[in-house]
């Protein structure tokens, strides 16, 4: 099935503003600050003043999708680097040794911000970028939480978000300006509750979206989070998509069964997917990915425990039975058929547990789960017909709770 009729309009206008952006960073290279940010680092402090985020592992999802995995990840192999290590990571040194990319390469970091909400593995990653460069490494720890957030983390974090606003200052140059501050943050809250309405709306019967836009579609909320381009991109792309709701327009010809996904994409694999379910009309409605960009309450009344709040809860830093309390409230609150889970080979804090957590899902929801198998930017972790066969069973199987 050909969804390209489908596609968003929004669709264009975000590829170009993308192509504008890492151009813009590599023009801009030794003119203006440049930082490489893992994707749960606070951002909103570089925006204001005025230096330039990059996310290598935005950059490993376009090396995933323009499907360059393997070849990058090869390249780091035979550096040395183990094929268990992060296949984002393995891309992004494989692209610096060959100098071969989707975008052209990443312009040269002045700095690094690496937090570790998301993962273990970004800490070693960017210790080595650190020694690679030679540029200074800023590390934000934060501490995982098993039940709840105690008091004490978030001093901790705190304390450490303090620390991080003086040491930018000291790189960049300059003191942090509190009305510009406070601007930024305004306006990062802004745009993550327009991501929050914008995925609320695939409630609608038939979803006016699919995950596979999401996925695409969230990249302005990960990587220019707290700019007004990022709002003002937000604001088309909803009214986008509630002119499709008024006209009944569907992301998939007759929807019929609603699913939620969970884990990273499958970058490489994106089009074969969204066609392979939408012939069986089913429409991925909701995943875990895109909502953890929507997920936090943000109350950036005061900037420092704002911040600290914020990305001490990141999705990530939860644990098993907080994630699956979660996922049970996505698939009420979207009133899904099933649940795909991705056992990611790169991502272990995502991928840990799952099949126990298909289990409790199963229980709990009482729908079909299904687990496949890949991994999100290195293709030679894939079987496509294996994928196939299971989900073909995992539609059966909704079928006849139908």
């Amino acid at each position: 099935m050909d969804l390209k009729d489908r596609r968003l309009k929004s669709f264009a206008a975000m590829k170009e503003m993308f192509m504008l952006y890492y151009m813009n960073a590599k023009m801009m290279e030794g003119q203006q600050k440049i930082a490489w940010v893992t994707s749960g680092a606070p951002v909103e402090p570089l925006y204001a003043l005025d230096v330039i985020p990059i996310y290598p592992e935005n950059h490993g999802a376009l090396i995933g999708t323009a499907k360059m995995g393997p070849k990058l990840c090869e390249a780091a192999e035979k550096l040395g680097f183990s094929p268990d290590v992060c296949s984002y990571a393995r891309a992004d040194f494989g692209q610096i040794a060959t100098g071969e990319s989707p975008v052209m390469g990443l312009p040269k970091p002045d700095f690094l911000v690496c937090c570790t909400n998301i993962c273990g593995t970004v800490l070693k990653w960017y210790e080595e970028l650190a020694r690679i460069h030679r540029v200074p490494l800023i590390v934000i720890d934060t501490p995982f939480i098993y039940d709840r957030q105690t008091e004490h983390a978030y001093a901790f974090v705190r304390a450490q978000m303090e620390s991080y606003l003086s040491t930018v200052e000291r790189l960049v140059g300059r003191k942090f300006d509190p009305e510009r501050m406070q601007k930024v943050a305004d306006l990062a809250k802004e745009g993550m509750e327009a991501w929050k309405r914008i995925l609320r709306l695939c409630r609608h019967k038939p979803a006016p979206m699919s995950c596979f836009d999401a996925f695409v579609h969230m990249a302005p909320i990960v990587t220019m989070r707290g700019t007004q381009q990022c709002l003002d991109y937000y604001v088309k792309l909803e009214a986008e998509l509630r002119e499709r709701i008024a006209g009944d327009f569907g992301a998939i010809p007759e929807e019929k069964y609603r699913v939620l996904w969970d884990n990273l994409p499958i970058w490489h694999e994106m089009s074969f997917l969204s066609e392979f379910l939408a012939e069986h009309r089913t429409c991925m409605v909701a995943d875990t990915y895109t909502n953890a960009w929507a997920d936090n309450e943000l109350d950036f009344s005061n900037i420092v425990a704002g911040l600290a709040k914020t990305y001490a809860d990141i999705y990530l830093n939860i644990s098993m039975t907080k994630m699956v309390d979660k996922m049970a409230e996505l698939a009420k609150l979207y009133e899904v058929d099933g649940v795909v889970m991705h056992s990611n080979r790169s991502c272990k804090p995502y991928s840990f547990g799952q099949y126990d957590m298909a289990r409790m899902l199963n229980e709990r929801l009482q729908t079909p789960v299904v687990v496949v198998e890949a991994d999100m930017t290195d293709s030679r972790q894939y079987d496509r017909e294996q994928t196939a066969r299971r989900l073909e069973a995992f539609v059966e199987m909704m079928a006849a709770r139908a």
